[in-house]
């Protein structure tokens, strides 16, 4: 059962489907959180991105959107997924990758059977939340990394990522913590798991919305 718990677990790191939660519209500067019950991600317009942060977007001139996720670097690519991985990614601390998605469309019509929650962002904390994505990506020194993998859908890449993924440290976590460098009441303690996370999430549309921040409800 331990087993199996955690490769459900792990497995929320590298599937799409999820129920619908679709929202419409954009106010201000914009990002999205993405669930799809088991993995999550952060959405961000091209236009908001500041010239010259996260190079890797270069190689998706057209995204009109693009979506960051993070998780273990053989378990999150995998198409060929084994228990063995599995229990390795958590209980062992292994690399990470950075999933980057280009979007030609809004999110909630790129990803259709995801919940997508908009979140509205002053320019200081878009910033915030621009330099942590940044620094998710592990360049050695150099402007910009290759991509190490193709990515989970056609317009799509794998980049090497900071950090180690483990069992207290997911998909899940690092979206907390991204949404926390924006300065959101929100952290990585309690979000190992995507339904947590969003539960949070969800609660910065009404009571956890922090001082110059305007919500935008679904």
């Amino acid at each position: 059962m331990a087993r199996l718990l955690a490769l459900l677990l792990l497995v929320g790191c590298a599937t799409t489907e999820a129920p619908r939660h679709s929202i419409e519209g954009r106010a201000g500067t914009t990002i999205f959180v993405t669930s799809n019950g088991w993995h999550s991600g952060i959405v961000v317009a091209k236009e908001d991105i500041p010239p010259g942060r996260i190079p890797e977007t270069e190689d998706f001139p057209d995204a009109l959107f693009f979506e960051f996720g993070w998780g273990d670097a053989k378990f999150y690519p995998s198409k060929d997924v084994t228990i063995g991985m599995s229990m390795n990614a958590l209980v062992l601390p292994t690399p990470a990758v950075v999933h980057l998605v280009s979007l030609w469309t809004e999110p909630a019509r790129y990803f259709p059977k995801a919940e997508i929650v908009p979140l509205s962002v002053n320019d200081k904390d878009l910033g915030a939340l621009i330099d942590f994505i940044d620094g998710s990506f592990e360049r050695a020194g150099a402007r910009r990394v290759a991509a190490t993998a193709p990515g989970l859908y056609a317009d799509s890449k794998f980049y090497p990522a900071t950090g180690s993924f483990h069992l207290l440290n997911t998909c899940n976590t690092w979206t907390g913590a991204a949404l926390a460098a924006a300065g959101f009441e929100i952290g990585p303690p309690g979000t190992a798991q995507a339904e947590a996370l969003m539960q949070k999430v969800r609660g910065l549309n009404d009571s956890n919305e922090p001082a110059g921040n305007q919500r935008i409800r679904p």
